[in-house]
């Protein structure tokens, strides 16, 4: 299905944003300085991550806010009318509910002219289906949104494909060789946040760039720039190890989870206790004591092929600092995995944006006894995830409505008495993944409704 959209924000109104959205930066404490806030004036810049080889470690570097001049679309090649129709066009590409109960993520193309859109669209579904492999992004792909916003660049490619000296002109101005670095790919973020604002919610942008060589980058922490979404990752679209810079970047914008790896020049870590779930300062015998962190996992066998413990090295520290597992997606790209305390923090972090139980019937209006209530689950028992559904009526449990989706107070046992009653439907995924109970109270929804018991329909 397309959506016809709207007028598109220019990026010259970008700065004036609200600040919107979900989620927080990355954890602070262990990260370098963030850059000076950018703006519609082309000022300050940008710190981003990338990942010199497929497979390997990551690297930050301070990136300019907005492209080379020689790179992206010239003043004088605008596009015909043909061109402009399509431009801006939103698609749906996996929405399952609506924008208040799921974690929006925007995909949009650069180096594709108007006649390649449905490679894009191709592309688009590939590289979200990689990501959607690892878990626990599988057994909760129901909780986010995936839009599609069509960007035409009258130019096929991106620059400095293959080699430096290469220029194309493209919609959000996308380029290799960013900060003479050839497998960094920097984009336009005002261009990318006027694309963005044509789809109707934007908590995580992906923007492919239509390239076989490898690449790509990751911008974190945008909402404190005044930008309305977090997180956005660049990825090139043709080559297979491109979509896991993306599964590592979503882990920072939504589990809130720190890099793992380490540069020899950062020395050892002299701070306090860090902010990031997947990064300590104490011993094994220390987070169990204080009960901290991912103590509840120690001694446990993980998805990575190591063993939960503690282990020096993360954050950037070689020294001082420890990560729960030898390796993850976290530490270096050669993972396909999180790890356990990992998982759990990705799982919390869907929870925080999403909703797994919704319904159409407004639980601020008073129903009668024989209404029928319909709900339904986003997340259900297939995977990692083990929704359980239950039904309450005054705080009591009806044990036999376990796992219905559909009922009337009439058959949970409201009687037509003339008092008021209250129906509340319960979902909480008992996963084995989660065991810190925080966030299995993130994992857990309600929806309540006040029942006028009279007898009658409403």
């Amino acid at each position: 299905m397309r959506i016809r959209p709207g007028t598109r924000r220019t990026a010259g109104s970008v700065a004036g944003l609200a600040l919107a959205g979900l989620l927080a930066a990355t954890a602070a404490g262990t990260a370098p300085a963030a850059a000076a806030p950018t703006g519609a004036d082309g000022g300050g810049s940008h710190r981003v991550e990338y990942f010199p080889q497929p497979g390997g470690a990551g690297r930050t570097v301070e990136v300019p806010a907005t492209a080379p001049a020689r790179t992206g679309r010239t003043s004088g090649a605008s596009l015909s009318a043909a061109e402009a129709t399509v431009d801006g066009t939103v698609g749906e590409q996996a929405v399952t509910g609506s924008t208040d109960d799921r974690l929006d993520v925007v995909i949009i193309g650069d180096g594709y002219t108007a006649d390649q859109q449905d490679d894009f669209h191709a592309d688009a579904t590939a590289k979200w289906a990689d990501i959607t492999a690892i878990e626990p992004y599988r057994s909760y792909q129901n909780l986010f949104n995936v839009w599609t916003v069509d960007a035409v660049s009258n130019e096929s490619g991106i620059s400095g494909d293959p080699g430096a000296d290469v220029v194309k002109d493209t919609a959000l101005s996308s380029y290799f060789w960013c900060a003479d670095t050839e497998r960094l790919v920097c984009t336009d973020i005002d261009k990318v946040a006027s694309y963005a604002a044509e789809a109707p919610a934007a908590d995580l942008v992906v923007v492919i760039a239509n390239s076989t060589k490898y690449g790509g980058a990751g911008y974190s922490g945008l909402q404190a720039e005044g930008y309305p979404f977090n997180g956005v990752s660049t990825l090139s679209s043709d080559h297979p190890s491109s979509s896991m810079i993306a599964a590592h970047e979503i882990g920072h914008s939504v589990g809130l989870l720190e890099d793992e790896y380490t540069y020899p020049s950062y020395g050892t870590w002299t701070g306090g206790e860090t902010d990031g779930p997947n990064s300590t300062t104490y011993t094994p015998a220390q987070l169990v004591e204080k009960r901290a962190k991912w103590y509840r996992w120690l001694g446990q066998s993980d998805p990575t092929g190591s063993t939960v413990g503690t282990y020096e090295g993360s954050a950037y520290y070689p020294y001082g600092l420890y990560r729960p597992t030898s390796t993850s997606i976290m530490r270096e790209l050669s993972s396909t995995d999180f790890n356990l305390p990992g998982r759990e923090a990705m799982i919390a972090g869907f929870y925080r944006a999403g909703n797994a139980l919704s319904t159409t019937l407004d639980t601020n209006s008073v129903i009668k006894h024989g209404k029928r209530i319909q709900v339904s689950l986003a997340v259900g028992t297939t995977g990692l995830a083990r929704t359980d559904l239950r039904w309450y009526v005054d705080g009591v449990e009806k044990v036999r409505a376990r796992g219905r989706t559909a009922v009337t107070p009439a058959s949970l046992g409201v009687r037509a008495d003339g008092r008021s009653h209250k129906v509340t439907a319960e979902a909480v995924d008992r996963t084995d993944a989660i065991r810190d109970p925080a966030v299995r109270a993130l994992a857990t929804d309600t929806l309540t409704w006040s029942v006028r018991a009279t007898g009658h329909r409403k």
